[in-house]
């Protein structure tokens, strides 16, 4: 979840700085804008993909999105677009991105999040700064670094079971499951037999 929502953050900062561009700046504009869409849509079409090696794909499309961001943030700096001021963080404009998180989850993403959130109702592309933009990218890739180390980890231990292997450990969860099953049903007799036998004495 912390990677999606801090996708879905830089993707709402990317747009406000983009509708101040000059028109000149289409290209730039269109090339940011898509590239933030796409870390999240990859983030969301993994994560609803079959297998963990499909999730893991995504995941790989979605840095490289977010790469490009980086490298496009930077050119706008340089072309005098985004200013840069030493030591401005997300802080300073009033984003918390743990608050954000836990907003997110709530909602379940289905509120704008300058809706959501009320620092961002009245930001104003202006304020962002190279800065800023850069400390939610790298967060982001952090998180999304160590959520590749995750599912290379799970990718590993499902290519280890061999197809008989994973078939067995599904019949010995079945066997478990229905002997739980028989317990229950054999206390249930016992301790309605005791139930009997107690009415009966008395």
């Amino acid at each position: 979840m912390a990677p999606w929502t801090n996708a879905a953050l830089l993707r709402f900062l990317i747009r406000k700085f983009t509708e101040g561009l000059p028109r000149s700046e289409h290209r730039t504009k269109t090339q940011l804008d898509d590239a933030g869409r796409s870390v999240v849509s990859n983030i969301e079409e993994g994560y609803k993909r079959p297998t963990t090696k499909e999730y893991l794909d995504f995941i790989g499309f979605s840095q490289g999105s977010l790469e490009e961001i980086k490298g496009l943030v930077r050119q706008a700096h340089q072309d005098g677009f985004l200013k840069a001021k030493s030591s401005s963080r997300l802080a300073d404009i009033g984003i918390d991105l743990k608050e954000i998180k836990g907003l997110l989850e709530e909602s379940k993403g289905e509120i704008p999040l300058d809706v959501l959130y009320s620092p961002l109702k009245s930001l104003n592309g202006s304020e962002l700064t190279l800065e800023i933009f850069l400390e939610l990218i790298n967060k982001t890739d952090y998180l999304l670094r160590q959520l590749v180390r995750s599912l290379e980890q799970k990718t590993g231990k499902e290519e280890v079971l061999s197809p008989y292997n994973k078939w067995l450990g599904k019949e010995m969860e079945r066997d478990k499951a229905e002997n739980k099953k028989f317990d229950e049903e054999l206390k249930e007799i016992v301790e309605r037999a005791k139930r009997e036998k107690r009415v009966k004495g008395e």
